[in-house]
């Protein structure tokens, strides 16, 4: 079952803060309970050592006439709730500071046992007697008996600041887990609702709209990367959009006015109003030609569909290539008395699709050719550096800057009113780009509109022989 993106996230969120607040408690907790702990038995241990001390040196056996001073015995015992009794080296017992109030800790305990729903002995621990020397000047003049409650004699005090210690603990869980909730949820709504208006601008162009865009102010660089992702993507379809339309106009009035032709000769041949001479005959010759080259500009698009177009390579001299196809285009060239110029590095050897070479070279002319004015000039030339570098060079009418972008878009023609004898079907040059490419190469251009366009070509250095 999917979960809506801001549930997900408060979830996520909460869980994760519950996680670490749970953690650095349980932690916290053993480390401060640890210390504690070792904290009650060292001040236990020195209470002992004191009893025993304050005993030595109130008790002296000896000397019958210094009566033992029971009295800050029996005070230091209830203090520290400790059970002292001295016994002399007979083992009869000469002082006992009574249990009452040992039995008063234990009602104590007992109470505050049944109000946190523990034991007594959970609390207080067992009830421990030891026997310990007496000595003095290194002589043994008898014992003592320290009783108290578990190993560290724990006290009504120390139990509360364990408790209290406990309690902060859940108190902070709890307060920490309710800003927690509070912070996701508003975290979460700035996440998610710029998130729903992409969404939904996302399905409106889905259902056609391809003017909307969406309007997000927010400072995520993520979402503002889709967002200006989602932008494109708009501006995208709706230039596809055109160009699908423009594509529709300009097949139906490239195939149509053949037709037409074509149907119109025939009619006259059919009802009898021509001969047919061989000069009507070559012009219907003429237009059938020219529906052939509208159906070989879609078999060529159908290849630029394929994810990867097939390459031939072979070993060849790129410079003797380039040179017989200039040869090939001179006499054309001189129709419009266009000169030619050659900088081609001699003797460069390649290894690559020779045919898509030709092809990209004949594409780049023939364009040159078409937009340059009578009297001009076209450079190609042929570089060898860090890469293998061809370029083709006119002086004629340019590109303009809104066009310069889509030039190797397919069926884009930068001027809508060039006649189909020098636009083309207007994917030359997409073509050339992907046959470029193909090669593992990249196209560039300049151009600047009244002065002339300049296409640079670059393959990797790893197709020069």
């Amino acid at each position: 079952m999917k979960k809506p993106l801001s549930k997900k996230f408060a979830f996520i969120f909460i869980l994760t803060v519950f996680g670490a607040i749970l953690v650095t408690s349980l932690i916290s907790n053993y480390m401060i309970d640890k210390q504690f702990n070792q904290y009650l038995l060292e001040e236990h241990q020195r209470k002992i050592e004191k009893v025993k001390k304050l005993v030595g040196e109130l008790y002296n056996p000896k000397d019958p006439s210094e009566k033992l001073d029971d009295r800050q015995i029996k005070r230091y015992a209830m203090l520290e709730d400790l059970y002292i009794q001295i016994n002399d080296v007979d083992g009869n017992m000469i002082f006992s500071s009574g249990q009452s109030h040992l039995l008063h800790k234990k009602m104590m305990g007992s109470m505050m046992g049944r109000m946190m729903n523990k034991k007594m002995d959970t609390l207080l621990g067992e009830y421990i007697e030891k026997e310990f020397p007496i000595i003095k000047n290194g002589e043994n003049i008898g014992t003592i008996v320290i009783g108290y409650f578990g190993i560290s004699n724990i006290s009504g005090r120390d139990i509360q600041f364990k408790n209290t210690m406990n309690q902060s603990f859940v108190i902070s869980i709890t307060v920490t887990l309710l800003l927690a909730f509070i912070i996701s949820g508003i975290l979460s709504k700035q996440m998610t609702k710029p998130l729903e208006k992409i969404t939904k601008v996302a399905n409106e162009m889905r259902n056609g709209n391809l003017q909307i865009r969406a309007d997000v102010n927010t400072d995520t660089i993520e979402i503002h990367e889709l967002c200006q992702a989602i932008h494109y993507l708009g501006d995208t379809l709706q230039q596809q959009e055109k160009l699908r339309k423009r594509l529709t106009s300009d097949m139906a009035h490239e195939i149509r006015t053949p037709l037409t032709t074509l149907q119109s000769h025939v009619e006259a041949f059919m009802d009898g109003i021509w001969e047919p001479t061989e000069e009507r005959l070559k012009s219907c010759y003429d237009e059938i030609l020219r529906l052939k080259k509208l159906v070989d500009h879609l078999k060529d698009l159908a290849r630029l569909e394929q994810d990867h177009l097939y390459l031939n390579k072979s070993h060849f001299n790129l410079s003797s290539t380039i040179k017989q196809i200039i040869k090939t285009f001179q006499p054309q060239y001189l129709k419009k008395n266009l000169k030619i110029i050659m900088n081609v590095l001699p003797g460069v050897e390649v290894f690559m699709d020779e045919d898509k070479i030709k092809q990209i070279l004949f594409n780049l002319l023939s364009n040159a050719y078409k937009y340059s004015y009578e009297g001009g000039r076209v450079e190609i030339g042929l570089k060898q550096e860090d890469v293998l570098t061809i370029y083709v060079k006119d002086e004629g009418i340019g590109i303009s800057k809104e066009n310069l972008p889509h030039i190797f878009e397919r069926f884009y023609r930068a001027e809508t009113s060039r006649s189909r004898e020098t636009g083309g079907a207007g994917i030359g040059l997409t073509i050339t780009k992907a046959l470029v490419k193909a090669h593992g190469g990249n196209i560039q251009v300049e151009s600047k509109e009244g002065e002339g366009t300049l296409f640079v070509i670059q393959f990797p250095k790893e197709d020069v022989l």
